[in-house]
């Protein structure tokens, strides 16, 4: 018999019904499907209140990670680990680069082949990028890789989803999408449970190659490439000088949340736009060089 453990976190829940609409076509009497969530000892609240919404934001950036309980009587014999993740400020969750960098991970990860599935607001690529590079240091293979991305699109969706997560509301604002990723797109995961059940039953996960390739798996947005790296570089900028500033929930850190997000709303209601319209322009003479992106970042499964 075939194991496959499904380890995640999730905050609001969304992950953990992706995950599981994504394995309700891979067990059966030949394949064993684990489920293990990670649990911070401090648990993050949901709804999360204003400043401890950007309290976080240095450590998820800095990929700090955080006290999480111990996994109990984890086998270290699993076919395929299925890791699901969110992404906090262009980075992994937090709970997720803590287990990643705990010992338990050493054994777990080493010489398995690890499909990853993200879901995120639209931003995933660098986050993919440092997840990638952490399972590869442990010995893990990442063969495939599944990403979902919120249904409001980039622009609306910078307003939606932090309402979300600031409120437990999906529609606080009617005028803006729901936050969250579609129902349909969350059920249409099955398809990716199917073929891993047929592929594991041939031993496909032994070979140095996609499983999940032409099931629409991983879509990237070429033109916000570079966009996200730059939202990278400023987020590890400020995420430095907010940890600097003061522990957390401290009155330092408080002050200095409050200076960064003035920032970023003014950023976002001036240069964002202006960013939008300039990257339009310019990516009218780049389509063969956005083209050749997307086909890099999509690997290993591709659309």
């Amino acid at each position: 018999m075939k194991k496959v453990l499904v380890l995640y976190y999730s905050q609001t829940g969304q992950l953990k019904s992706i995950l599981e609409s994504f394995t309700s076509t891979l067990g059966d009497e030949d394949i064993c499907v684990e489920y293990r969530d990670i649990k911070p000892k401090t648990p993050y609240p949901f709804p999360w209140p204003f400043y401890n919404f950007f309290d976080e934001f240095p450590e998820a950036v800095m990929m700090d990670g955080c006290e999480i309980e111990e996994l109990k009587d984890l086998d270290n014999d699993y076919d395929l680990i299925i890791l699901g993740y969110t992404v906090w400020y262009m980075a992994p969750s937090i709970p997720i680069t803590a287990f990643m960098k705990s010992d338990q991970a050493k054994n777990l990860f080493k010489d398995k082949p690890v499909v990853t599935v993200v879901a995120c607001r639209d931003m995933w690529v660098l986050a993919q990028e440092k997840v990638t590079n952490i399972l590869n240091n442990l010995g893990a293979r990442v063969i495939d890789h599944v990403a979902l991305t919120d249904q409001g699109g980039s622009v609306k969706s910078i307003v939606s989803l932090p309402m979300w997560m600031l409120s437990g509301n999906k529609k606080y604002f009617k005028a803006f999408p729901t936050a969250g990723i579609k129902e349909e797109e969350i059920q249409a995961c099955s398809r990716f449970g199917l073929r891993l059940n047929e592929k594991l039953k041939v031993d496909a996960e032994l070979k140095e190659e996609a499983m999940l390739k032409n099931l629409g798996a991983c879509e990237v947005n070429g033109k916000l490439i570079a966009t996200e790296k730059i939202a990278n570089r400023s987020f590890a900028i400020w995420s430095k000088l907010i940890k600097a500033s003061g522990k957390k929930y401290s009155r330092g850190r408080k002050v200095s949340i409050t200076i960064y997000v003035t920032f970023l709303l003014a950023l976002i209601f001036t240069v964002i736009p202006l960013n939008i319209l300039a990257r339009k322009i310019l990516n009218r003479f780049q389509k063969e060089k956005i083209l050749v992106m997307e086909a890099e970042y999509e690997l290993p499964s591709g659309r």
